[in-house]
């Protein structure tokens, strides 16, 4: 029982193993070193940390964990989702039962409870609505727009828009991810197969930072950009809300009627590699994503798939047919942690 639950047995200083008498904050202490020993996200920890103070200041965080019942973990999800001053969101909601479960069960199965009060907390179906994804036919389109915007048709000649849609398209990244790339942060020593090294300032982020493979003929669009700003500082130079005007415009001048947005590329990028053939673990390296969290990401991204690859209804005019990605089923390796 020890070699399996470390933090349930007597320590080296003399520190009393958890029982059914302990407090509820001494219990979530101890969980929290369990979260860090195996491994969670820092994210989840987080996240689970703060949900089980929440219970600890419904119920008090003195009161033993013998005495928490199913009823009284009822009463607070009730509490928590009708009476207290806050808004609460089915999501939210969802991952608080889904904490409750996580910590109660460890509980139970590590000895120290005789019994799961959470085991009959019946879990509420949250389903959000499914990501907007592009079509081909709606990408190729955006393509199109941005050239023409680089070749000076439709007024000054700027290679941005066509540097940051290919760019999104390529590598599935986030608004802030693009908004902290600096130029040294693109290595092009093998031109051939460029490589984007996505950063994070913040050391609690480091573990989503990852390398993602560019295409060679990406460059050149890079070079000429680099010609037209001053990326001294930035890659890009204007703010995050600056690159969301300027897909927007690209939306409009392509006549796209899907917004689209830094999210609606990630996830387009997602979705028709997996249709491409790229297979879950390279796609979660990519995206920059834990393995916890990628579970729920790939679901949609394949609920996503299956409709496009539905033929569009007569009235659309379009096929959904696949847009074959530029990149290759290597595309990605990542520092992402288990």
């Amino acid at each position: 029982m020890q070699t399996e639950f470390p933090f349930f047995a007597e320590t080296e200083q003399g520190t009393p193993r958890l029982t059914a008498d302990s407090s509820l904050k001494a219990a979530i202490g101890t969980f929290k070193k369990h979260m860090e020993y195996e491994g969670f996200s820092p994210h989840t920890i987080q996240a689970f940390t703060s949900d089980l103070n929440l219970l600890g200041k419904y119920l008090g965080m003195g009161v033993s964990i013998g005495e928490v019942s199913n009823q009284r973990l009822d009463q607070f999800l009730d509490w928590m989702a009708t009476e207290r001053r806050v808004p609460c969101s089915p999501k939210t909601y969802s991952r608080r039962v889904t904490t409750c479960k996580v910590f109660f069960k460890w509980l139970h199965a590590g000895g120290v409870l005789p019994a799961d009060p959470a085991a009959a907390i019946i879990q509420r179906s949250v389903r959000s609505p499914l990501p907007t994804v592009l079509t081909a036919e709606e990408v190729e389109r955006l393509l199109a727009a941005a050239e023409r915007v680089r070749q000076g048709e439709e007024g000054k000649s700027d290679a941005r828009p066509l540097l940051l849609l290919r760019l999104l398209l390529q590598t599935g990244i986030k608004k802030s991810e693009a908004a902290g790339i600096v130029p040294n942060h693109i290595d092009r020593i093998n031109p051939q197969k460029p490589v984007l090294f996505v950063r994070y300032g913040s050391p609690s982020k480091r573990y989503k930072e990852r390398k993602i493979r560019l295409e060679a003929d990406w460059l050149p669009i890079l070079d000429e950009y680099l010609e037209q700003y001053d990326t001294r500082e930035r890659l890009f130079t204007c703010t995050p809300r600056n690159l969301e005007y300027v897909l927007r415009d690209l939306q409009e001048l392509a006549q796209v009627e899907k917004p689209v947005s830094f999210e609606c590329l990630r996830w387009t990028s997602a979705v028709h590699d997996y249709m491409d053939g790229t297979k879950p673990q390279e796609l979660r390296e990519r995206m920059g994503l834990s393995k916890v969290t990628f579970r729920e990401t790939l679901s949609r991204i394949r609920q996503l798939a299956e409709a496009l690859s539905q033929p569009s209804p007569p009235a659309g005019g379009h096929s959904t047919g696949r847009w074959p990605p530029a990149g290759t089923s290597d595309w990605a390796t990542s520092r992402t942690p288990d």
